[in-house]
């Protein structure tokens, strides 16, 4: 008997995978993983890990900060050709600070359909539950690690009139509060730390309450720091 047309076109397939839990997969990325001819992704013992625990078996192909540019146009490639290719990042949207701008790019300029596959986001994620504003914010990713640069940035993003959302790794967080608490004390804050996973936790106050509660807690995990609108800071008399 023959066998089913797949249910997928040919095209680049931007998948987004859980953050921490699990049960984030939607029916639709767990759809597209199964039916696609392979997954490119940034770490393929990472992602090998989760095809496992989802029960999927499929060919892998790296595709990092490293490799970017050749890939890119492989993958491309292979779509053109009739391929599937699911593209995923480590954890979350593919694009969102992680690669997957040079896939697209390639793809579109090669007239291949890219078809984003939503999902879990902890840029979202962080901003909903921040108590900030939301209709309107502008995210960062990961602001410059140290020197001048960074301070300029810091400052640009304090006269924000919308709710910024920045990456930060977890040795530098306290560092940044530090940062902002020293610019505009009275700037609200929220950090969200390890959302969706065992330790999640979300911290919320000024910029100076904020460096107060972390001056003696040692951060781990992945972080999200979200800055309120100028328009929220109260000046004291």
């Amino acid at each position: 008997m023959a066998k089913p047309p797949p249910l997928l076109s040919p095209g680049v397939y931007l998948v987004a995978t859980p953050i921490g839990n699990l049960e984030d997969i939607t029916e639709r990325a767990l759809r597209v993983l199964r039916e696609c001819d392979l997954i490119a992704c940034e770490d393929t013992r990472h992602t090998g890990m989760l095809l496992s625990r989802l029960g999927i078996k499929k060919p892998l192909v790296s595709y990092h900060e490293h490799n970017e540019a050749r890939r890119a146009g492989e993958l491309a490639g292979r779509a053109l050709g009739g391929e599937r290719v699911a593209v995923v990042s480590d954890a979350g949207t593919p694009g969102v600070s992680d690669p997957a701008y040079r896939v697209v790019r390639a793809a579109i300029d090669a007239g291949v359909a890219v078809v984003p596959v939503p999902g879990a986001s902890s840029v979202l994620a962080a901003l909903t539950a921040s108590g900030l504003p939301t209709d309107s914010f502008v995210f960062e990713g990961f602001l410059p690690p140290k020197g001048r640069r960074r301070l300029q940035k810091v400052e640009t993003l304090l006269d924000e009139e919308r709710t910024v959302v920045v990456f930060e790794s977890p040795h530098r967080t306290p560092r940044l509060v530090s940062e902002i608490a020293d610019l505009a004390p009275a700037r609200p804050l929220a950090l969200a730390r390890e959302i969706t996973k065992l330790h999640e936790e979300i911290l919320r106050g000024t910029a100076r309450e904020l460096g107060e509660k972390l001056k003696d807690k040692k951060i781990r995990g992945e972080c999200v720091l979200l800055i309120g609108p100028k328009r929220m800071e109260k000046v004291d008399d």
